[in-house]
């Protein structure tokens, strides 16, 4: 393999495909990244045999060829070479890359292509289709609220429902569900309905492409797997085996109090009060007051520690009903806030003992659902 690529090129691919490096693994070439000449651009891809990125990036191929080079030591060294072009040369018989750029020359050792786990060809004809920018505000405000409880694994992932026009995505690790559904421009080619690890879909977020671009989704017949293609980048994850929950049954149909309340407003109080709530168990006391002859409603949020102190934040709030006194864990509610877009909130709840839903008012494609804390 012979080729020349710009060092911000490279740069850029290496950063993308990195996070699906094996730390720690058994097999070496896993901590390695695929450099292969494809079609004239350069292909880089990367595995831990659960998430592979792929991506591909301009360059002058003048020899055909393929290795696997060490992940960190490669990554580390471009980003020190000068922003101009990258000289890649492969030595064949001792495996060993030639890097150059500057005046830099440098000899890394390599291991067979042969021995990468192959990636699978994927044919997209048919495959689902999403606007990138609004599958990653999807996956955003729902992959946060997966558990990250090993002996649940179900819980670990994100239930990707197609049927229609109509796309769901819903994910839940015990205490908190979130869910946002979608319309879809081009109607789901067969109806979907799969578990995929939420750090899968939070990479595929954090490498697609910016702006109106168009991802496809292909779920291969008898593979387990689902792939991701946007314009130069490619996701491939194993999907997760079981039966997510009935989660529709865990969203409340009926509350006695509505509290709208400013987003921005209750987001600050929520980190105000984070700071006294994690010295113990995030506890945080939400006391909503209904309006009466010598006081305005409001939302009182309050949280308190042995050993650094106390606070309490008064936020102006629209009760629509009777006041409640109910606790939350503030850091499940400071994160379910902050993917909340719409400029006020509302809050359902029925009792100190029920669930408390989260709906962005103007907005109902999106809840979140918070199960109380013992008020102590």
């Amino acid at each position: 393999m012979k080729a020349t690529v710009p060092q911000e090129k490279l740069a850029h691919g290496l950063g993308l495909v990195s996070r699906a490096v094996s730390p720690r693994s058994t097999l070496p070439v896993l901590g390695n990244i695929l450099i292969a000449s494809d079609e004239g651009r350069l292909r880089l891809s990367a595995t831990n045999l659960e998430l592979g990125i792929t991506c591909w990036i301009p360059a002058r191929i003048e020899q055909n060829g393929s290795t696997t080079v060490p992940a960190r030591t490669f990554g580390d060294l471009v980003s020190t070479l000068p922003a101009d072009q990258v000289m890649l040369s492969l030595d064949t018989r001792t495996q060993t890359l030639n890097v150059r750029g500057g005046t830099s020359t440098n000899d890394i050792k390599c291991i067979d292509a042969q021995e990468f786990p192959p990636t699978p060809t994927v044919d997209l004809d048919g495959a689902m289709q999403f606007n990138v920018a609004e599958f990653r505000e999807m996956i955003q405000q729902v992959a946060f609220a997966a558990s990250t409880d090993e002996a649940r694994p179900v819980l670990m992932g994100v239930l990707l429902q197609a049927e229609k026009n109509k796309l769901t995505l819903a994910a839940a690790d015990g205490f908190r569900l979130s869910v946002r559904t979608a319309v879809l421009s081009t109607p789901a080619p067969t109806a979907i309905n799969a578990i995929i690890p939420a750090r899968s879909l939070m990479e595929l977020a954090r490498v697609a492409p910016d702006g109106d671009e168009t991802l496809q989704m292909a779920i291969p017949k008898m593979r387990n797997q689902v792939v991701f293609r946007a314009k130069d980048v490619e996701v491939t994850s194993q999907l997760i085996d079981g039966t997510f929950p009935d989660y529709q049954q865990i969203i409340p149909r009926k509350h006695s109090t509505r509290t709208v309340v400013s987003t921005s407003a209750l987001l600050k109080a929520c980190k105000q009060a984070e700071i006294f709530a994690r010295e113990g168990s995030n506890v945080a006391r939400v006391n909503i007051k209904s309006a009466s002859s010598d006081q305005p409603s409001e939302l009182e949020i309050s949280a308190m520690s042995e050993e650094t102190g106390k606070n309490e934040t008064i936020v102006e709030a629209t009760v629509d009903g009777s006041g409640v006194l109910i606790a939350f864990n503030v850091k499940f509610l400071r994160e379910a806030l902050e993917v909340i877009k719409t400029p006020n909130v509302a809050i359902e709840m029925s009792a100190a003992n029920s669930p408390g839903v989260l709906r962005p008012v103007g907005d109902e494609q999106f809840l979140h659902v918070i199960m109380p804390m013992h008020l102590g």
